[in-house]
């Protein structure tokens, strides 16, 4: 079984990007660190949401157009083998991110004007040690940035009309400057290379921050020069795959991240309201499918997603969604011995949510969806 082809293929679903848990984007994939020999890759992935929705009948059902951004991430990574027990490889990515805004007016909408950007980037660097052919260690260190801004806007944030929601916050906008902070990543791998088998489990740290802060109310600053402490949250990746006959390849991923532990609790915003700015649960990402090998040039795969539900339909505003589902297929082309290309579609249907700013609900967002599209290139040498 040829082991290189079928890992390659497993790989397609990871080119296009989609919805997950909490804040992710990129799901912080390790995969370069098994290829065979030295590789070299770039990834390019495009998503296209719609995300609309409808305010409940207390406040009118006037219809929400798409609040959801279309958004554009990459990856690359360099893998190089020392000898035939070690090898090492930096990955670059941006694991987390955020777009969503709401377009109608704040004066005379229920949430116009709210929004919310999330940015990062991260470089880890990671060494692979090959006890035999079975059994590996991996591990390394992450270095990884992120910057935000958040905007709340409508009627739903004014007081006293809505006195069930944050105190007088309609106009509110917070702006978190970039700031780095240093993690750690091990784990461990079990192979069978006749048949194509790898289980590789991985633990990412949490990485704190201190964002320097600016807030402000309809343009009057209410806290500058201060910084606000985030964490971005700790998660376990399993990956797995195995040839279930000549040229055919089961893959697999779970992914859980601890999204309770990240907070975003600025100090003017929690001295008016006493909350945080943030409503975040954990939340677990799985994805299978099957790669298949057609003939020398060309093979493709087909993979769906699931990606978990929150306790219940009430969400924040900045991330109307709640769960997922996905289907993917993909394609590869080895143009030569050293060269691939690879590409993907994706299409994520974004479960149905109750944007519920202060903890009561104002909108129904349902019926909505994304599609994203991926392009992989791939280079041994």
């Amino acid at each position: 079984m040829k082991t290189r082809i079928l890992t390659v293929a497993a790989l397609l679903a990871t080119s296009t990007s989609a919805y997950a848990v909490g804040l992710d984007r990129s799901g912080q994939s390790i995969g370069a660190l098994f290829e065979t020999g030295n590789h070299l890759e770039f990834s390019l992935g495009y998503t296209n949401p719609t995300v609309e929705g409808q305010t409940v009948a207390a406040f009118g059902g006037a219809p929400i157009g798409n609040v959801g951004d279309n958004f554009l991430i990459w990856s690359g990574a360099i893998k190089m083998d020392i000898n035939e027990q070690l090898s090492f490889a930096v990955i670059v990515d941006e694991p987390y991110g955020a777009d969503t805004f709401y377009g109608e007016s704040p004066a005379t909408s229920i949430l116009g004007g709210t929004g919310a950007t999330v940015d990062s980037f991260a470089v880890t660097a990671l060494g692979r040690y090959k006890f035999n052919e079975n059994w590996s260690i991996h591990g390394g260190i992450r270095y990884q940035e992120v910057s935000a801004s958040v905007t709340l806007g409508g009627l739903a944030f004014n007081s006293p009309a809505t006195p069930f929601t944050p105190s007088g916050v309609n106009g509110y906008e917070g702006n978190f400057s970039s700031g780095g902070g240093v993690g750690y990543v091990i784990g461990g791998a079990y192979e069978i290379p006749d048949i194509a088998l790898r289980v590789a489990l991985t633990y990412n740290s949490a990485i704190d921050y201190d964002l320097r802060t600016t807030e402000s109310i309809r343009g009057a600053v209410i806290a500058t020069g201060g910084t606000t402490a985030v964490r971005a949250p700790e998660s376990v990746n399993l990956d797995f795959q195995t040839g279930i006959a000549q040229n055919t390849l089961l893959f697999g991923s779970i992914r859980w991240a601890n999204y309770g532990q990240t907070e975003v609790t600025p100090a003017g915003f929690q001295g008016l309201t006493g909350n945080s700015l943030t409503d975040l649960e954990n939340g677990v990402d799985i994805n299978i499918g099957v790669g298949r090998r057609f003939n020398e040039k060309w093979s493709g795969s087909f993979a769906i997603g699931y990606s978990s539900e929150g306790e219940d339909d009430l969400v924040s505003p900045l991330a109307p969604t709640n769960g997922s589902y996905s289907v993917s297929v993909g394609a590869k082309y080895d143009v030569n011995e050293n060269f691939a290309i690879s590409g993907g579609v994706r299409y994520t249907n974004l479960g149905d949510a109750i944007s519920a700013p202060g903890g009561r609900g104002v909108a129904n967002f349902d019926g909505n969806d994304a599609v994203s599209v991926g392009v992989k290139f791939a280079y041994k040498f």
